[in-house]
């Protein structure tokens, strides 16, 4: 009997050790993921009274949250889930001596205010519905994945408390899922623009180039991105153009030195443009910025990512 009892109370003791792992999965029911879907303005609803079938009604919720039903006048639903809306009407109904003991289903026809708006550089920005559990590469992917120009980071603005969060983007799976979070409805999640660079001229593959490097790329990786200078590029007259506040500004590159390890490399700034003319091209020809910037607007964007 001793030797009993000394066992009831080591799986006791084991159990109260274990509890708080016990309780997880109710912790996690109750959290704001799973229990996200409320009511908002301009919601259509279909709302019943079991047996009562002359009273059932659809409503639409107006811009200030209230639905107006028979007998019990207008009631304020915003903000709350179905089963909390069910047990107000049913509560009104009870106080209002039309039904003793009522029981109410309301079910959201259409939601206006459940989706998530996917913007920035994706093929196809909007806004999706978000009905049930849905992640940041899932309203990507509704929205026709990313452009060649998005980055490698999404930015998440929460509808509740407005909280900003970012997420990385990457072409390798698993990163990707690693950085995977969910959204809920009402939020917005924007895809950044990739920080880009252009080299145009005489070079092999002229365009804009994403820069992957956490930001950072220099002359000789821009030219190397560009696959090489033709054989008849001319060097000596290489220009770096940079947008400024007060404008553009052009730079003198000695392209020609830091090709041959003579010059020390220099790092490219964002939306920088390195153009690298013909060397039978007369220096009149180029004559500055506004006969570089539609060959830039028009450039086909590289990633490597």
């Amino acid at each position: 009997m001793k030797h009993f009892n000394s066992s009831i109370r080591v799986f006791l003791f084991a159990v109260a050790l274990l509890q708080p792992w016990l309780r997880l999965p109710a912790q996690e029911a109750a959290s704001p993921a799973t229990a996200r879907l409320r009511i908002g303005p301009g919601d259509l609803l279909d709302i019943k009274i079991f047996n009562a079938p002359e009273h059932d009604q659809t409503v639409r919720v107006d811009d200030i949250g209230d639905a107006t039903l028979a007998l019990i006048g207008k009631v304020h639903l915003a903000g709350l889930t179905t089963d909390d809306g069910e047990a107000l009407i049913a509560e009104k109904h009870k106080s209002g001596n039309f039904f003793l003991d009522p029981k109410i289903t309301i079910l959201i026809k259409e939601y206006s205010t459940q989706g998530v708006s996917v913007l920035g550089e994706v093929s196809k920005p909007g806004v999706y519905p978000a009905l049930g559990s849905r992640t940041v590469l899932d309203m990507i992917s509704q929205a026709g994945g990313i452009t060649p120009a998005a980055g490698n980071e999404a930015i998440i603005q929460r509808r509740s408390g407005g909280s900003i969060l970012s997420v990385k983007l990457s072409v390798n799976p698993r990163r990707s899922l690693d950085s995977d979070v969910e959204v809920w409805p009402g939020d917005k999640v924007i895809v950044a623009r990739a920080a880009i660079v252009y080299v145009i001229g005489n070079v092999n593959r002229p365009g804009g180039f994403v820069m992957q490097n956490d930001g950072r790329i220099s002359i000789l990786q821009a030219v190397a991105m560009a696959t090489g200078v033709n054989g008849t590029a001319s060097l000596s007259r290489a220009r770096l153009i940079r947008k400024t506040t007060s404008g553009y500004v052009e730079l003198k590159i000695p392209l020609k030195k830091i090709l041959n390890g003579k010059e020390n490399d220099m790092e490219m700034q964002a939306e920088d443009i390195l153009y690298i003319p013909n060397s039978s091209t007369r220096s009149v020809f180029y004559h500055g910025v506004p006969n570089i910037i539609p060959a830039v607007a028009s450039a086909t964007i590289y990633t490597t990512m």
